[in-house]
C-alpha cells in the first residue's frame, strides 16, 4: 500500500524542539510532502513526554501534542505488548539483550508496531538516531539515510 515512517524517540524530541534541529524537521516535511505517511509510537510519545514534562517545557509539550494530532500516534494493543514480550525473550535467549532486564525496552515495543503496520501491506521503516537494537527485528535505519 504505502510507505510508513515510524519516529523513534530520539528523532520526535529533534523535530518538536522548538528551535533547533532544521535539517531534522526539512527531512520530515519533505517525507510528508511526498506522501509518506510519518506515525509516532505512543512510546516514543511517553519518552520525549515524560521529559519534557519533567523539565517543564511547555513549548516543547504543545509541539509534540500538534505533531501527533497532524501525524497520528500508533496505539499499543495487547497484541503488540504480547509480541514485543516474545522479541524481548528471543533476544536475551541468544545472549544479546536490548536493554537492562529491569527496562520496559521500548524498541521492542516499537519493532512490534512497525511489524504489525508491515503485515497490513505497507513497508515500514523505523527512522532512528539509534539503528543498533531496532535492526535486529524491523527495517531500521538512520534517518538521514531513509530516502
Amino acid at each position: 500500500m504505502g510507505r510508513v515512517l515510524l519516529l523513534d524517540s530520539g528523532l520526535l524530541g529533534m523535530v518538536t524542539h522548538p528551535r533547533r534541529n532544521l535539517e531534522e524537521k526539512e527531512w520530515l516535511e519533505q517525507h510528508i510532502s511526498t506522501g509518506d505517511i510519518v506515525l509516532i509510537p505512543d512510546v516514543a510519545d511517553y519518552e520525549v513526554r515524560r521529559e519534557l514534562l519533567r523539565a517543564e517545557k511547555i513549548t516543547g509539550i504543545a509541539r509534540l501534542d500538534a505533531l501527533g494530532e497532524a501525524l497520528g500516534v500508533v496505539s499499543t494493543s495487547v497484541g503488540i505488548l504480547r509480541e514485543a514480550a516474545s522479541l524481548w525473550a528471543e533476544v536475551r535467549r541468544q545472549g544479546r539483550p536490548t536493554a537492562n532486564d529491569a527496562a520496559l525496552d521500548v524498541d521492542v515495543i516499537i519493532a512490534a508496531q512497525a511489524r504489525t503496520i508491515a503485515r497490513e501491506d505497507h513497508e515500514v521503516t523505523v527512522a532512528t538516531t539509534n539503528v543498533s537494537h531496532l535492526s535486529r527485528f524491523v527495517d531500521a535505519r538512520l534517518w538521514p539515510d531513509i530516502a
